[in-house]
């Protein structure tokens, strides 16, 4: 049994910072991708940034140079630094990570950000 749990969010002023963990535990051998989605209310969810195994990352072009994940392969653990945030930033943030040829999700944290 794996278990994805995320941490971290809240609620922030514009231009303000958070930074989101997401820790696995469980039945794990090693971690492929980790990467973090975010779906805000009456969207499809969306991918943030990702982070392989070896540290090549990806980011969507909308939070590029603000945004910065990481991971401590060692604590199974992903972060996702958020910087410059802004009102459309606002989501539901989830954990992803491709475990054994499956897929976990954690449960969400909430990030708000006010204008």
């Amino acid at each position: 049994q794996v278990q994805l749990v995320e941490s971290g969010g809240g609620l922030v002023q514009a231009g303000g910072s958070l930074r989101l963990s997401c820790a696995a535990s469980g039945s794990i051998f090693s971690i492929n991708t980790m990467a973090w989605y975010r779906q805000a209310p009456g969207k499809q969810r969306e991918l943030v940034a990702s982070i392989s195994s070896g540290g090549r990352t990806y980011y969507a072009d909308s939070v590029k140079g603000r945004f910065t994940i990481s991971r401590d392969n060692a604590k199974n653990t992903a972060y996702l630094q958020m910087n410059s945030l802004k009102p459309e930033d606002t989501a539901v943030y989830y954990c992803k990570a491709w475990i054994g040829g499956l897929e976990y999700w954690g449960q969400g944290t909430q990030v708000t950000v006010s204008s």
